[in-house]
């Protein structure tokens, strides 16, 4: 393979068939990536290689590989592998979704899964899970579609890939309700469910963590200013080991009941705490909020 210049970069969009590629591509592209759909593993070099000539410089390169390439989808691990060796910066964004919500996509698109053959949609999908689970277990990024709309999908990506400072590390931090399941795409997940609960206050019910009077709640109870220095500790370490391993996107999730007071509230100050970092961009997102 030719020389890369420092500024290309390949982004490789796999997962499951129905979690959502073509938005996903859709979203990089309006982004100012260059998209190839379907592409054989094998051919990830020569695309590199073509990037790289005058005239035809792609500088950010996405690449949506798939079960559609069948057997030619197991050559992933050592073309990427081929690649790295030469100090390519490549990412892998893996897109997911609960079983019986890809069911419900396929069905409405009328649509036989890849893999189902003389089975039913569900054999497929499983037959897929299983096939590819050691792509997702190694990959950068792994986004659950499963709530997600369209709309919100490409948010979601374009918070992770829009042009910003490549030496930045994109951090999101995420509220949630344990009664609701947990989040599958994050990376670390704690537990605010210690704490008395502002919903047994009348007062404080309606309102939400984002709320002043709230935040004062929960931080005058007895171990929370304790458990938000601790846990900040424990991620400014690991955040020290993300930007040293070069990984751009991480996820932290902190849950309570209904991911409406307590989780809130801790993931609005954990952000100010940890967005002293140098090389990090926060986003908050409150998963819950809003939910009944």
């Amino acid at each position: 393979m030719s020389s890369t210049p420092e500024a290309q970069e390949l982004l490789i969009v796999t997962g499951m068939s129905g979690a959502g590629r073509s938005t996903v591509a859709d979203a990089l592209e309006d982004l100012g990536w260059y998209v190839v759909d379907n592409l054989p593993p094998l051919m990830l070099g020569p695309l590199l290689d073509l990037g790289t000539q005058e005239g035809t410089a792609f500088p950010r390169i996405a690449a949506v590989v798939d079960i559609r390439g069948g057997r030619l989808l197991d050559d992933l691990a050592a073309a990427l592998a081929t690649l790295r060796d030469g100090r390519l910066p490549i990412q892998t964004l893996f897109l997911d979704a609960e079983d019986e919500v890809l069911v419900r996509r396929f069905e409405q698109v009328r649509r036989p899964h890849p893999l189902q053959g003389d089975g039913t949609l569900l054999d497929g999908i499983r037959a897929e899970r299983a096939r590819i689970s050691d792509i997702r277990a190694s990959s950068d990024l792994v986004i659950d579609t499963s709530s997600l709309n369209v709309h919100q999908l490409t948010d979601r990506v374009r918070q992770a890939f829009a042009s910003r400072d490549e030496s930045a590390l994109q951090l999101t931090i995420v509220s949630f309700g344990f009664k609701y399941g947990l989040p599958a795409d994050v990376d670390a997940v704690a537990d605010a469910r210690f704490l008395p609960n502002p919903h047994w206050t009348p007062e404080l019910r309606p309102l939400t963590g984002q709320d002043a009077r709230v935040q004062e709640f929960v931080f005058a109870q007895q171990g929370a200013e304790e458990f938000l220095d601790a846990y900040a500790r424990m991620l400014e370490v690991t955040i020290d080991g993300y930007q040293r391993e070069n990984k751009r996107n991480a996820a932290v999730a902190i849950g309570c009941t209904g991911g409406k007071h307590r989780s809130v509230a801790i993931a609005q100050r954990l952000a100010e705490r940890l967005g002293a970092i140098p090389g990090i961009a926060i986003t908050v997102r409150h998963r819950d909020l809003g939910r009944e």
